[in-house]
This record gives structure tokens, sequence and C-alpha cells, in this order.
């Protein structure tokens, strides 16, 4: 069963989530100091089998101590066909739930995979007493969760955002890849965008349920300009953010997906346009010798309150 209720969700600005091995406190420690919008410690990928139950005492102990400051604080577990992902749930936010803002679950098939970490999250907060109730991001990067998308989105209450996971798609899809995000000799033969569609189906599936959508990583961390190119078209198709794995990526993701102050200008200009024609009871507005209708105002709206997230950093 799913829950299709359009919930009210905190207000987060996620424009860079830069991911950091739950290995590393070190790491951790750099990371929750950096210039990025989220911070996720990453107990999945990054950290070898052998150093995933020790690496839990990191997140907790991050949690717990560290300073984040204005960022979002996210861990994320483990598959849930492994396992290690109960445990990354009941250890860490156990010893530091009352300090998390969001999980993580990567390879997000069905809403199942959702509803699972939901009711886990829900007994543990109930049996430690948190008063603060963690969200959820479902990571899609697997060819059924990709048709899930829809349902998934929709699956809890808790679930915040939708996270493309571009190489373990490409990976599920087969589709040949040579580096994670990246432009290769295969884009160039096809005559178009070949990760088009998964994209736009997770973001339309995100924005019909009220989500927030972020992009997947970039692996060449050194190549700025072509991680700025790919954050121009993850923003052009309605991206909210970019996953950074290296904290050089952090302030092109932030300028990217920020409104451009011309942009801003433009938007409070139709707001006020339109306070301004309701006042003298005017219908039909137009600013800058454009119509304005009710799109209009939704597009300005969006723009004005990200930019507003933005300067409250």
């Amino acid at each position: 069963m799913t829950v299709t209720s359009r919930t009210t969700l905190p207000a987060r600005l996620e424009r860079s989530m830069l991911s950091t091995p739950a290995a590393s406190y070190a790491m951790i420690a750099k990371a929750a100091a950096s210039a990025a919008d989220a911070v996720c410690i990453d107990l999945e990928d990054s950290v070898a089998p052998d150093q995933k139950a020790a690496s839990r005492a990191n997140v907790a102990r991050a949690f717990r101590e560290l300073d984040f400051g204005h960022r979002t604080r996210i861990y994320r577990i483990n598959g849930l066909d492994t396992p290690f992902a109960y445990r990354d749930l009941i250890e860490v936010v156990e010893a530091a739930g009352d300090r998390i803002d969001l999980v993580i679950v990567p390879k997000v098939d069905r809403p199942a995979d959702v509803q699972f970490v939901d009711t886990l999250l829900t007994q543990i907060e109930a049996h430690q007493g948190f008063t603060n109730r963690i969200g959820i991001e479902a990571q899609i990067e697997t060819a059924l969760g990709c048709l899930n998308a829809d349902a998934i989105a929709a699956a809890s209450p808790r679930l915040e955002a939708l996270v493309y996971g571009p190489g373990d798609f490409a990976a599920s899809a087969q589709m040949p890849l040579d580096a994670i995000g990246e432009a290769d000799e295969h884009d160039r033969l096809y005559p178009g965008h070949r990760w088009h569609y998964v994209m736009q189906r997770i973001l339309v599936a995100a924005r019909a349920h009220g989500r927030r959508c972020i992009d997947g990583p970039y692996a060449s961390f050194r190549d700025v300009e072509g991680f700025t190119r790919a954050c121009e078209v993850a923003r052009a198709l309605g991206y909210d953010g970019k996953w950074c794995i290296h904290p050089a990526q952090v302030e092109p993701a932030n300028r990217v997906f920020a409104p451009a102050a011309g942009q801003v200008a433009r938007a409070q200009r139709v707001l006020d346009e339109y306070e301004r024609a309701m006042r003298e009871g005017r219908g039909a507005i137009a600013v800058d010798g454009k119509m304005v209708d009710a799109a209009s105002l939704r597009m300005a709206r969006n723009l004005v309150e990200k930019d507003r997230l933005a300067r409250a950093r």
C-alpha cells in the first residue's frame, strides 16, 4: 500500500550534498565544516565490508560531537539486500537519532523498501523517546526502482527526496558507462541525452508528490568544468542539487543550483505586480512585456523561496 497524500516537508536547501566515508573520522570532521548544504556520512560504497560494523560508531560519534552548523545531517545505510542495513539503522539511530535529519536508503526498488525503514525508524524513535522525526531519501539506481519511482515517491510521509544513482543504474540497465556521471564516447554516439529518461522519470515522480530531487555523483572530482556542466544539465531538468564526492565540487554545485540574481529580481517583480493587480482589481498582468499566468506565479514563488533559503545560510 502506498501513501498518496502530499506531506509538508521541512524546508531544506540541498544544492550540494557532500558525501564522506564513515570509516574516516577526520574526513567526516572536514565535511562537517565545509561549505556544503548537506553532509552525508556514508556506510555503503565507500566503506569496505570488514570496516562497516566499526564505522557505525564513527557516524554516531560525529552526530553527537561535531558541530554541523546549518548543514543538513545525513547518513547512508547499506542496501536492504545486505546483512548490514538493519544494524546500520538500529546502532546509529539509537545512539544519535536526535541529531540526525535524514537517512539515505540506497538501491530502493519498491515502496516496501521505504516503508520498512519508516517502520523501523518509528520503533527506534519511540523506544528512545526522541521527539524529532528522521526523514528518508530514497536512491533510485536500478531498472526496477526506475519503473517504480512514482510508487516509491508516495511510499511514506517521511520520504523527502529521490536521489538518482547513475553508476548502479547503468549497471542495472546494462548500459555502457566509462565513469560514473560523466559523458563518454557512448554519449557522443547516441543522438540525444542517454540518461534523460531515467532522470526525468525520477524528477516527475518526486515533484508529483512534493519531494526534492537530487542528481547523483560525478566521478572525476578534479574535472571541475565537466562537473559544472553536469550540474547545469541537472538544473535544466529541474533538479534541486547534486551529490558531491569531493569538497572541490561543493562551490560549483552551490553556484549552479542557486537562482541567478537577475532571475530572482524578475521573480520578485512578478509577485509584486501580481499583488498590486489584485489590490487594484485587475485581471491579466504583464511584466517586462511578457504575460503572467498562474504557472508564472508558481515558478516565481519557487525561485524566491530557494533564494531565501540560500541567503539564510
